[in-house]
């Protein structure tokens, strides 16, 4: 099927689908004329695609992972690989949690500022 059919079956843009093929998740065939050519498992490949970018992957990591993915089916390794990725989410979540305590510190310690009535230099703004 061609670029437009594809897009359209899929509900993504004629624009998403060469984006996924410059980051070379997704090749098609080209004609002689250099039309672009998709079979029909390019709609399972753009759907794992999209599932992948909604769980906040990266267009590289996804191009890792996608080879994982064999006739619409997970293997042990793809799962592995995306325990690790959930691992470095949570990583990434506590250090926001604790960046986002200290900042309540902060404010805690800015409003007994304000009840005590010191006032703020001039300057110590962000």
């Amino acid at each position: 099927m061609r670029i437009g059919e594809l897009a359209r079956r899929a509900g993504v843009t004629t624009r998403a689908l060469r984006y996924y093929e410059e980051r070379n998740l997704l090749a098609p065939q080209r004609s002689e004329s250099g039309q672009r050519h998709y079979t029909e498992s390019a709609l399972d490949r753009i759907r794992v695609i999209q599932e992948l970018f909604a769980a906040g992957l990266s267009s590289k990591t996804i191009a890792d992972l996608t080879p994982c993915v064999v006739d619409g089916k997970a293997t042990p390794e793809l799962l592995s690989r995306l325990a690790v990725q959930r691992d470095r989410l949570d990583a990434h979540i506590a250090d926001l949690t604790r960046t986002r305590d200290r900042l309540d510190s902060v404010i805690a310690g800015a409003s007994a500022n304000m009840r005590t009535e010191t006032p703020c230099k001039q300057g110590d703004s962000a």
